[in-house]
């Protein structure tokens, strides 16, 4: 199977880091996401219920940023992969994460991680 649904440049706001200033703010993390999925059978049916609903995972991913604390941006795209792969029945997805500003010279800093259910 090489279909998959995406998710680019979501922003959600949350309270990571490890020094002390950054556990009182909220920081910008902007996510993307690449989640593979048979496609045959939407597209046939033309069915939301079949496919894997952009939406409800954004919104998902932008209520799992407020409701969790993390010092490692490592520990929140384990953690948040983790649970997106259990509650939307993923098999195969990659994520990235990027939090800007991290580091003043570079655009952004991140994680790329992959996950397969086995």
């Amino acid at each position: 199977m090489t279909d998959t649904v995406f998710i680019e440049g979501l922003q959600a706001d949350a309270v990571i880091g490890v020094y002390d200033w950054e556990k009182k703010i909220k920081q910008q993390l902007v996510f993307d996401l690449v989640m593979n999925h048979d496609n045959r059978v939407p597209a046939a049916t033309d069915d939301l219920s079949k496919t894997l609903d952009y939406e409800a995972i954004s919104n998902y991913i932008t209520a799992y940023c407020q409701e969790h604390v993390f010092e490692l941006i490592e520990t929140l795209a384990e953690r948040l992969l983790e649970s997106l792969m259990a509650k939307f029945a993923l098999t195969e997805v990659e994520l990235t994460l990027r939090k800007p500003g991290a580091v003043p010279s570079a655009r952004a800093v991140g994680v790329k991680i992959k996950r397969r259910l086995k």
